[in-house]
């Protein structure tokens, strides 16, 4: 507000200003005298200007999607001694806020001839280790040079995504690619068992992608048509998504830059954004703690 009325008060008047904004004149001529008086600043003054670049540099670190919960969160993570109505409180200041998630679009189309196939999954999305459950969707982003489509494969146990492809098809290979970068990423182990779970979407019931899940050793589950409950995880994750990077930052030239952005917010979701889900922590430092448990077990053992 200090900085709508300088920029408007040669026009109008600081007095006429402050009648219709929620800030008294004396509140405006205190803070602008503060400026040009150092001793005059309190210590709380001093402090919100130093928390307000911390504030602002999580926010912009994390693509300007970080809402007042996830900010606060992080500068805690940081050693910052900070309350969260203080974080609240000084993004109204700065102006800033997290993205807002909006309307959800089904992209799959189902195949009903397909044999049908058991649901192992039963919408229970926690497991108690890394590569025992894989979920998988796909999405579409409008550009100028037409539509491309956007696949995951997504580590239930700390949401990592292990598995990606962007193409301007939207054919079995997408899906099918996506799911080789994730055999490629991880390295799994045959003596564990492995759950693959997505929609009756004709990308993942094809031929071709049910032989390379038996191939690698992987149980495919597929959930209800039309039961967006079935495959929430999945497509929790891509609202994530669309919400972070596709509202957040088009709109799009074309399929070259949205593979640059999904490439960008993979790395910092997999690395550095915090999930409640999981104990407000990344999906990799998650996945860390787990294997040095496992270690530190073998080791007693």
């Amino acid at each position: 507000m200090v900085g709508y009325i300088d920029d408007h008060r040669d026009r109008y008047g600081v007095e006429p200003i402050c009648a219709v904004l929620p800030i008294a004149p004396s509140t405006y001529y205190e803070h602008k005298a503060r400026e040009r008086d150092p001793d005059r600043r309190s210590n709380r003054w001093i402090r919100d200007e130093a928390l307000k670049v911390e504030i602002r540099r999580v926010w912009e670190e994390n693509l300007c999607v970080y809402g007042v919960r996830k900010v606060w969160k992080q500068l805690k993570r940081e050693g910052f001694r900070i309350a969260r109505c203080t974080v609240d409180r000084l993004m109204q200041v700065l102006e800033i806020q997290g993205a807002v998630r909006g309307r959800k679009f089904k992209t799959t189309i189902p195949d009903e001839l397909a044999e049908r196939r058991q649901d192992r999954v039963n919408r229970k999305f926690t497991v108690s280790r890394p590569n025992a459950l894989w979920v998988a969707d796909l999405t579409y982003v409008a550009t100028w040079r037409g539509v491309v489509y956007v696949a995951f494969v997504v580590d239930a146990f700390a949401r990592r995504i292990v598995g990606w492809r962007v193409s301007s098809s939207l054919r079995s290979d997408i899906a099918l690619d996506a799911l080789e970068q994730a055999l490629y990423d991880r390295d799994l182990d045959e003596h564990e068992s492995l759950i693959h779970h997505s929609d009756r979407g004709v990308q993942y019931v094809s031929i071709r992608y049910t032989e390379r899940l038996a191939e690698a050793g992987i149980e495919p589950s597929v959930g209800s048509v039309g039961d967006s409950y079935d495959n929430a995880l999945a497509e929790t994750i891509i609202g994530l998504f669309k919400t972070e990077v596709i509202r957040q930052r088009g709109p799009w030239r074309n399929i070259e830059a949205v593979e640059f952005a999904v490439l960008e917010w993979v790395e910092g979701f997999n690395h550095r954004r915090l999930l409640e889900s999981i104990g407000d922590v990344p999906p990799a430092e998650k996945e860390a703690e787990y294997y040095r448990q496992l270690e530190e077990s073998a080791m007693v053992a």
